[in-house]
């Protein structure tokens, strides 16, 4: 999946059907047309070419109507079907001059014959399959239809993520895959998985098994650990893939190392392993540039990653580092940096990287806003990428207000509309817009312990994050957003999330 800013030939008004029927993020262009609905019922079937790929999105595509109907959609492959009712077709069409351009970019017309879905890419048909699921609606026999419709659509940004925390608190693999489907349905494209911390070592990597083995089984609090085998993860990274995702993993260094100093403790001047951590301070653990043992660490970890990892992209960490001086901090980073390009890959950091030297094409992590912002302005000039995901509107543990049981505080409470109203590519003064690759929510899980804390903190906010990321700042706003978002708490309690009932949502009773 190419990761990079795209351009579009294509800026049409959206109509008020979007809003009509509550789709989130807002599409480029969607009409409510006359006619008959298409009902989905034990007829229906949905037909792919009879291609390895577009099979796996057929069934992906059956399995999402399916479960929202309670029909059994079968798949079907045909090169032909013009004239056939009762399907949901789906083609690919890269040079059709009628789509927008870029990745990711679907048209989708209902009619009560049947279903058309156009698309550039794999990504951009799974998109349409998630508009048409959100777009059902249920009649007064119970049967389930979709409105003759209309719509051309493509994301904005092609960076559209969740940075989820597994090292604090752990989340077992299938919690992670609700957390996939949750992304997927919001048009999320990007899993960042924060495997290590102080608190934890949640992957296991075969040159260094003692990881896994020695610090794994806590958490934040004492609280049960976990880990992902090889397989676990090859598991989730394919999950993900089947829903158009990224899997972009996280070895945090040269900072929030205690999990690895205490499994190995020649990465200690003293050669001694250090205690396990369950608390939830920050910056006081290191990694030491001039210890034979460090680099080779540091090989061995990105090397293993790297070639557990299809995706493009690992994240080296890099952020709140206090204890060390910035030479050193430079020399690892430039280490860890070193050997993920040694394995083919891109490198991604927190923002403190800025102050390193990188090579073009890097992401950096834009997260805290308080700080100077000529490094990324250098480093957008040197061909370094930003990713936008500020603190204080899209760290989505943020507590909502005071009275949140759950959450921190220290960027601020973020309500839903603090999460919608900002605007990523006027975040850093000085940083072309052409340098943004995308936006990114985060939510670490300090006080988060299982998958029920985590929708709660996520929902309804990370559907505004998405719509910062997919959607154009001109077609975006405020109230029609809350008319939409408010339609899905419905879906929300039909598949059992725990979620936030803002106040600045009229939700339906």
């Amino acid at each position: 999946m190419p990761l990079a800013p795209a351009p579009y030939a294509l800026r049409r008004a959206v109509t008020d059907a979007s809003t009509d029927l509550g789709v989130v993020p807002r599409p480029m262009l969607c009409e409510v047309r006359t006619g008959t609905v298409f009902t989905v019922g034990e007829a229906t079937t949905v037909v792919v070419d009879p291609r390895p790929d577009l099979i796996a999105i057929g069934v992906l595509g059956a399995d999402l109507l399916g479960r929202v109907t309670g029909q059994q959609v079968e798949v079907r492959y045909s090169d032909d079907d013009r004239e056939v009712r009762d399907v949901v077709r789906l083609r690919l069409a890269p040079e059709d001059a009628a789509l927008p351009g870029g990745g990711g970019a679907y048209r989708l017309d209902v009619s009560g014959r049947r279903v058309d879905i156009t698309a550039r890419d794999t990504a951009g048909l799974t998109h349409a399959v998630v508009t048409l699921r959100q777009t059902m609606r249920q009649d007064e026999r119970g049967r389930w239809y979709a409105p003759a419709m209309h719509v051309v659509d493509a994301p904005r940004f092609a960076w559209r993520g969740l940075s989820l925390d597994v090292a604090r608190h752990f989340l077992p693999v299938d919690a992670v895959k609700v957390v996939i489907g949750l992304m997927a349905h919001y048009k999320l494209n990007v899993l960042h998985l924060h495997l290590t911390d102080d608190q934890g070592w949640r992957l296991h990597v075969p040159s260094r098994p003692h990881l896994a083995r020695a610090s794994s089984s806590t958490s934040v609090g004492g609280d049960p650990g976990g880990h992902y085998t090889p397989s676990d993860y090859a598991d989730l990274v394919q999950y993900a893939a089947a829903r158009g995702i990224t899997v972009v993993p996280e070895i945090d260094v040269p900072g929030h190392v205690n999990a690895a100093t205490h499994a190995y403790g020649e990465l200690n001047p003293d050669g001694e392993p250090t205690d396990e951590y369950t608390g939830i301070e920050v910056g006081f653990s290191r990694l030491h540039a001039d210890l034979p043992a460090t680099e080779p660490f540091l090989e061995a970890v990105f090397g293993d990653v790297a070639a557990m990892t299809p995706g493009e992209y690992v994240h080296i960490g890099g952020d709140e580092v206090l204890t060390m001086e910035h030479d050193e901090y430079a020399r690892l980073v430039g280490a860890a940096a070193r050997t993920v390009r040694a394995a083919g890959k891109k490198v991604v950091g927190w923002q403190e990287i800025a102050t390193t030297p990188l090579e073009p094409g890097t992401v950096v992590q834009y997260w805290d806003t308080r700080v100077d912002p000529q490094p990324f302005v250098d480093a957008a000039g040197a061909g370094a990428l930003l990713l936008m995901s500020p603190g204080s509107k899209a760290y989505l543990d943020m507590k909502y207000d005071a009275t949140t049981e759950l959450g921190l505080e220290w960027a601020g409470h973020i309500e839903l509309r603090d999460a919608y109203d900002w605007e990523p590519t006027t975040l850093i003064d000085g940083v072309p817009p052409a340098a943004v690759i995308g936006v990114e929510a985060a939510v670490w899980t300090e006080t988060i312990r299982d998958l029920e804390d985590l929708t709660a903190m996520l929902l309804p906010r990370l559907a505004a994050v998405a719509e910062v990321a997919w959607t154009e700042p001109e077609d975006r706003d405020w109230d029609d957003f809350s008319a939409r978002v408010a339609q899905h708490g419905a879906f929300w309690e039909r598949v059992g999330f725990r979620w936030y009932r803002s106040p600045q949502v009229t939700w339906p009773v």
